[in-house]
């Protein structure tokens, strides 16, 4: 650790007097709500010498200018009869720095008056009004322990937690990690993570890259009537261009990976451009350099992306996409020759999993006039995880030697799940006037959904096999929409719309979701919001074609009657920001849930609780009448990233309840009752080219929730099952985890070096976060008649994670 930190300090010695590396900056500005390009916007960056840099836009929005020193400027982008917007920007030597600059007009008609700055970090969504954020490449880059994961980094917003340290499922406002949909061009793509279990939202690593992104959204509960299938929280993701002008590369070498960009122009004439990436998980090297990693099974990933972008002579903008991945691991207990506390839960079979998704589509855009835009996508989508699971038969223990042992090898387990999913999304925005906005679309998924499961019903018997999952089907979800914003002056804005939903495999309907959204900035940058909204969701596939009695005759599927849950969402909150970026935000909101799958038996089941981790639901006939509400205060106290230094502390206290077939409420599995992070960062410029970097954050949150453990079921099924008398009545300690980032940057001649180190969990913390099956293996456990089937299960511990990163971009001809 001391010789990483001294290279560190050491990188930096070069020359002083090195003249300042520079760059061109350009965009296109247009009408945020139409996508109409703005001509003669005045766009201004002031550099820290007091000099400003200026360029005007052209009838087509575009702007450019050249030799920006290197460094973090203020630009800002003015028009009569619209709101200004200032942002901060970074300048970098590697790659050229391309900003989309939407602006909104005025309602007042009163020229070139003073105008009042837009609030930083606004979504780019002009419906949402409240419980949204913004998010840029730069965060995920910049936050202690995102990884450059855009769900990690969207853990650090108030009303969100990670679920697991190993994973990025994320928890948003008590609900379970279900809820949570990924956007791209409009269609909801299939779980974008390595090693997804299905049904789930997250995974170990991401397999959407961050550089591939441009400016994106995240939306807590209420938000507008274009999302849907969602109870918990979106993540709406804009792919960004390649460069048109200029071919441009990016190198990345470190402990999630080796990874390689490349962007340009497609054509002379920068009417088209081209964007690729691809990574490779790097996880055995540093296994076989004897580098410990937290596992002996080594992970294997790759995935990529494309996004090639052509200008029309008619005006529009066709684009052809692609995002996808492959991982698998081989958990192989039958090559170990020494017992190890790591064999305990599934310790008695080899394990084979792997997964794969992929996306690709075309998307058209076109402002159809200066009142109207179009936007329709047509993509194709894959989805598919398969494990087998070989059983040790007789494994034992040799006391003296501490060695395993095992009688025969066989089969016990194996699935295969495949969805192939057909999606179109069109919508079309057209404004009224200045006050009046109306965006209406429908999006269309059609799935062929394949699931194949079989277990063994007895291990001792290996030929005592039973289906569990023998289901071929096809299924389309329909999901029309329309929405209304009403900009009653320049200081209040109100939004409303209705989202309808139908699910073709289960003849579920939900005909009418209402959704509105109202927002008031008063004097003094302060602002008032509120809104709430109807939501629906479907269940996880594979569980409406589970076989409650295997092997019997004409059994059908026996979760196919199941409805949508369903969610009433409001919220309220307040707002006021300040100079230099600094902003302060509260939010209190109330959910309710309904039509929630419980088990017709009585019991403490609930989907609610389902989600995380790596398991899948086995459970028999459900039925849609369970509960749920969440309630709960944020606070977001926030200084946005400007010349040289950030910060930000979110804070949430809430309540997760629900109620189970057997009608007793109890705690959801992620009520941990309150979160609170602390992040900051600051860069010190040695000179003109270097810059070192430094950021660190703080989280602690309620721990994670945990019942009393049934013994003889637990034994039987082995598997922990809990009592349905004390289910999630009992809390972990509480969780803390300190990340810390340290990175250097230097700026040369048409080249950008990087290096980071990210140290998280930097103090080892043990925080707990399951118990798991620990079956009596040990001659004195099995002697012991009170030894308890199970062991706590804890998080992530201390793990550094390192990157070299080189962007350059190639002469010009």
């Amino acid at each position: 650790m001391r010789s990483l930190l001294l290279l560190f300090l050491c990188l930096p010695v070069v020359q002083l007097f090195a003249q300042t590396p520079t760059q061109t900056v350009r965009g296109k500005v247009f009408d945020s709500e139409t996508n109409f390009p703005l001509n003669a916007v005045k766009i201004s960056i002031e550099v820290n010498d007091g000099k400003q840099y200026r360029a005007l836009s052209t009838p087509e929005g575009t702007w450019e200018i050249t030799k920006v020193p290197v460094g973090k400027y203020e630009l800002t982008a003015s028009y009569a009869f619209y709101d200004s917007k200032a942002m901060t920007i970074e300048v970098s030597s590697g790659r050229e720095l391309i900003l989309q600059i939407p602006l909104q007009e005025k309602i007042s008609d009163k020229g070139e008056v003073k105008v009042v700055t837009k609030k930083r970090g606004e979504v780019i969504n002009e419906m949402a009004l409240l419980s949204a954020q913004q998010f840029s490449v730069a965060e995920t880059n910049r936050y202690p322990g995102s990884r450059m994961d855009p769900a990690r980094m969207a853990s650090n917003f108030a009303g969100v937690n990670g679920a697991d340290d190993s994973r990025n499922d994320i928890v948003v406002r008590g609900n379970s990690p279900l809820g949570v949909i990924y956007r791209v061009e409009g269609i909801d793509i299939p779980n974008p993570n390595h090693f997804a279990i299905a049904g789930s939202s997250g995974g170990p690593v991401s397999i959407i890259n961050n550089k591939i992104l441009g400016n994106s959204d995240f939306f807590m509960s209420a938000f507008p009537a274009e999302y849907g299938n969602s109870t918990s929280g979106v993540f709406d993701l804009k792919l960004r261009n390649g460069n048109n002008k200029q071919h441009e590369f990016t190198g990345q070498f470190g402990f999630l990976g080796t990874e390689f960009l490349a962007e340009g122009p497609l054509s002379k004439n920068g009417k088209s451009s081209f964007l690729a990436m691809g990574r490779y998980s790097t996880l055995s090297l540093f296994q076989t350099l004897g580098i410990q990693i937290g596992t002996s099974a080594i992970p294997v990933y790759g995935d990529g992306a494309f996004k090639f972008n052509w200008q029309l002579k008619n005006g529009g903008q066709l684009s052809l996409f692609a995002i996808g991945g492959a991982s698998n691991i081989a958990i192989m207990i039958s090559d170990k020759k020494e017992y190890s506390q790591e064999f305990y839960g599934e310790g008695d079979r080899d394990q084979y999993f792997g997964t794969s998704m992929f996306t690709t589509g075309l998307n058209y855009k076109k402002t159809l006039s200066e009142k109207t835009y179009i936007s329709s996508t047509l993509a194709f989508s894959q989805e598919e995880q398969h494990t087998n699971h070989d059983y040790l038969r007789g494994r034992a223990v040799d006391t003296l030697t501490q060695t395993i042992h095992f009688d025969t090898l066989y089969a016990m387990m194996a699935y295969k799940y495949t969805i192939r999913k057909l999606s179109s999304y069109t919508a079309v925005n057209h404004k009224i006037n200045k006050q009046h906005l109306i965006k209406a679309g429908i999006i269309l998924d059609v799935m062929n959904m394949n699931f194949l499961d079989s277990c063994l019903t007895n291990l001792d018997n290996e030929n005592s096999w039973q289906v569990r999952w023998d289901y071929q089907g096809t299924a389309a979800l329909i999901q029309p929409f329309v929405q209304w914003k009403w900009r009653i002056n320049d200081n209040m804005d109100f939004s409303a719309g209705l989202h309808a939903q139908y699910f073709t495999l289960s003849n579920s309907l939900s005909p009418l979701e209402p959704r509105i959204g109202w927002k008031y900035r008063m004097k003094g940058n302060q602002a008032i919001f509120a809104g709430g909204g109807l939501h629906s969701q479907t269940q996880p596939y594979y569980t409406y074609a589970y076989h409650v009695m295997p092997n019997q005759p004409n059994n059908p599927a026996s979760n196919m009657h199941l409805g949508f849950t369903k969610s009433i969402h409001s919220g309220i909150g307040y707002e006021k920001s300040f100079n230099k970026g600094f902003n302060i935000k509260t939010e209190a909101y109330y959910q309710h849930l309904y039509n929630v799958p419980v088990s017709m038996t009585p019991s403490s089941f609930s989907m609610i609780n389902v989600g995380s981790g790596f398991s899948r639901l086995f459970q028999d006939s459900l039925q849609n009448t369970g509960t749920g509400y969440n309630y709960g205060l944020e606070l977001t106290v926030q200084k946005y990233f400007d010349k040289s230094f950030f910060f930000l502390f979110t804070g949430s206290v809430f309540d997760s309840k629900y109620k189970g077939s057997d009608g007793i409420v109890r705690n959801t599995s992620y009520n941990g009752n309150y979160v609170v992070n602390l992040l900051a960062g600051k860069e010190f410029k040695i000179n003109a080219k270097n810059t070192i970097g430094i950021g660190f954050k703080v989280t602690r949150a309620g721990g994670k929730r945990y019942g009393l453990v049934d013994v003889a079921a637990t034994n039987a099924a082995k598997e922990i099952l809990f009592l349905d008398s004390a289910f999630n009545d009992f809390k972990f300690k509480d969780y803390f985890r300190m990340d810390l980032k340290i990175s250097w940057r230097k700026n040369a001649d048409r080249v950008t070096h990087e290096i980071g180190l990210d140290l998280v969990n930097l103090l080892n913390t043990r925080n707990l976060l399951s118990l798991t099956y620990n079956p009596a293996i040990l001659p004195q456990d099995i002697a012991n008649p009170n030894y308890q089937p199970y062991s706590q299960n804890t998080q992530l511990g201390f793990l550094p994670i390192f990157y070299y990163k080189i962007d350059f971009k190639a002469a010009k001809k």
